[in-house]
């Protein structure tokens, strides 16, 4: 039987059991990640949490609707047992009614048909480190070897444990100027949940210097569920003339060869960076996306003006 948890209901301790040993468990759906990204969620529970479906939600101007937080791609059903499209359907069907709409992602083993009624397939890259470098180079793309070869001229320098606000200014004065919807509170939630990750040992922070020993990239990784995650990274001109963040990842790459371990490139739905990460030999895999719409024609302008905020 499913259930609706609200926040306080919720066995923590259960929850993280039931994730370490879901078969598709992952980084985001930890008990202390989510509590960091959107504190105050809620949960869909099956018996005595053999599934678990984390419920990310607001209310504003009386509408209670369901998204996505930001720095967690994909959620959704997290089993301990077998899995398919029947049972994911039956969670979504189970979705309390109050949440009059939803726009959420799921997880690669959420399997749903794309010609599903509200269902959309995005796109993740991910590299299986198991090989040794020099195989995993060889199937590098001519323009990233010829990049990466061009790095050398330029006598970077990659340094572990830069510190998480290094990395997020970086981001914030070159690419997030161009970011609207990112505010202070979405920097300091990241800044926390990568020291919490510090804390518990699955996150590292790797930054380039230059010859003049500036940080001119940096890049927060998180491991969880066998998963390295390139979870968030910032660069300044130098670092894109310099091709900075390709030494970033490759040096990474390097240094984590031959392990049980999966290169997470996190995205990408744009065509650019998905075909940057697609030359460092990753492969393409999708999971889906879920938008319910429950609401009314003056509903939906509601929602609307709270898409704004």
């Amino acid at each position: 039987m499913i259930k609706f948890l609200r926040h306080s209901e919720i066995d923590k301790l259960k929850w993280d059991t039931c994730i370490k040993n879901a078969f598709n468990g992952n980084l985001y759906a930890w008990s202390w990640y989510l509590d960091i990204v959107h504190p105050e969620w809620n949960a869909l529970v099956e018996n005595d949490y053999e599934r678990v479906f984390p419920l990310t939600g607001k209310r504003k101007f009386g509408l209670s609707y369901l998204f996505q937080p930001f720095f967690a791609q994909q959620l959704g059903v997290f089993s301990r047992t077998i899995l398919n499209q029947e049972i994911v359907l039956e969670f979504l069907n189970t979705i309390p009614k109050t949440y009059r709409f939803a726009e959420i992602r799921l997880n690669t083993h959420n399997k749903l048909e794309k010609t599903t009624v509200g269902v959309s397939l995005h796109k993740n890259h991910e590299l299986d480190l198991i090989n040794t470098y020099e195989k995993t180079y060889k199937n590098y793309s001519t323009n990233t070897k010829r990049n990466l070869k061009k790095v050398t001229q330029h006598h970077l320098q990659l340094t572990k444990n830069v510190r998480p606000e290094d990395v997020i200014k970086l981001f914030r004065e070159n690419r997030g100027r161009t970011i609207s919807h990112w505010n202070d509170l979405e920097y300091n939630r990241l800044k926390h949940l990568t020291y919490t990750g510090i804390y518990r040992g699955q996150a590292f922070v790797y930054g380039v210097y230059t010859k003049q020993n500036e940080l001119c990239a940096g890049a927060i990784f998180m491991r969880s569920h066998g998963k390295l995650v390139f979870l968030f990274s910032g660069a300044n001109q130098e670092a894109k003339d310099k091709h900075a963040l390709s030494f970033l990842i490759d040096e990474v790459i390097q240094s984590h060869s031959q392990k049980q371990l999966v290169f997470d490139f996190e995205g990408s739905d744009q065509e650019g960076l998905a075909r940057y990460y697609k030359g460092f030999g990753s492969k393409k895999t999708y999971y889906p996306g879920i938008k319910i719409n429950r609401l009314p024609f003056l509903g939906r302008l509601a929602l609307r003006l709270v898409k704004r905020k």
